[in-house]
């Protein structure tokens, strides 16, 4: 491991998901990325975070954990103390503090953040329909959907849906091009359910060369030239200026702050 990185083991006796968000929102304030994630999940015995404890010294790594078990998590501060590793308690103060609020004991249950309940099944309802309904494969969606989504490629579609898909919307999305015409059920739609994508040309023309370099392919392709980006994008505005639909430039944001602006909109 080199002196510009570092490695954070993320120790839970759940699935983890908690303690890596945590990790991985701090890590975004270090560019380029130089946090790296190990996520030792569903530990239950004292001997698992033994082993957890060795490689994280080996390694001159950070241990961050959401235990909720008590001598799960007394364990792991009586072992790091012991060989001198920086560990971070995520859930424990908070626990701690709510105890003391409450008046009354945690129930020391890993895993009830994931308990199938119905917002579960939502969730896992509205993965699926994006997935179904991604890129205009099925064009009925559309009008099955919470929110729709319409723009030109690379304006995140997919991993915008995905995100508002964990948030239960059913998103449906389109993608707009010149040489075909946007499904009828596109203008049959309520104009207040789609939401169009915009993008700064020279944003778009950065990224595109980027995947085309990705898949092999030089970046002369006509996929990223300027004089093909402007038509594509002087189209796809002529079709939301038809729909009448909000429009979003996703230019420099990040996918959470584009589904954060969603969100706001039709969560009132």
């Amino acid at each position: 491991m080199n002196e510009q990185s570092v490695t954070v083991y993320v120790v839970s006796d759940s699935a983890g998901d908690t303690g890596e968000l945590a990790v991985r929102a701090a890590a975004a304030q270090f560019h380029p990325m130089s946090v790296h994630i190990r996520r030792a999940a569903f530990i239950q015995t004292r001997e698992s975070i033994d082993a957890v404890v060795r490689a994280a010294k080996a390694d001159s790594s950070i241990v961050l954990y959401t235990l909720v078990l008590p001598f799960l998590r007394d364990y792991m501060v009586e072992q790091a103390k012991l060989i001198e590793l920086t560990v971070i308690d995520l859930l424990g103060p908070l626990i701690g503090s709510l105890e003391e609020k409450l008046g009354r004991e945690s129930r020391h249950e890993p895993g009830l953040n994931h308990a199938l309940n119905a917002d579960y099944f939502r969730k896992v309802e509205a993965v699926e329909f994006a997935v179904r309904y991604d890129d205009a494969r099925d064009v009925t969606g559309i009008l099955k959907a919470d929110i729709v989504l319409v723009g030109v490629s690379r304006t995140s579609k997919t991993p915008l849906s995905m995100v508002l898909a964990h948030k239960t919307f059913k998103v449906a999305n389109v993608p707009l091009i010149p040489e075909l015409i946007p499904p009828k059920e596109l203008y049959d739609a309520p104009a207040h359910k789609v939401v169009g994508l915009t993008i700064n040309p020279d944003a778009l023309n950065a990224i595109r060369k980027e995947r085309l370099k990705a898949l092999g392919l030089p970046d002369t392709a006509p996929y990223a030239t300027s004089d093909r980006i402007r038509r594509e994008l002087d189209h796809a505005r002529q079709v939301m200026d038809r729909i009448g639909c909000l429009v979003i430039d996703v230019s420099n944001k990040a996918v959470e702050e584009t589904a954060s602006l969603i969100l706001e909109r039709f969560q009132k």
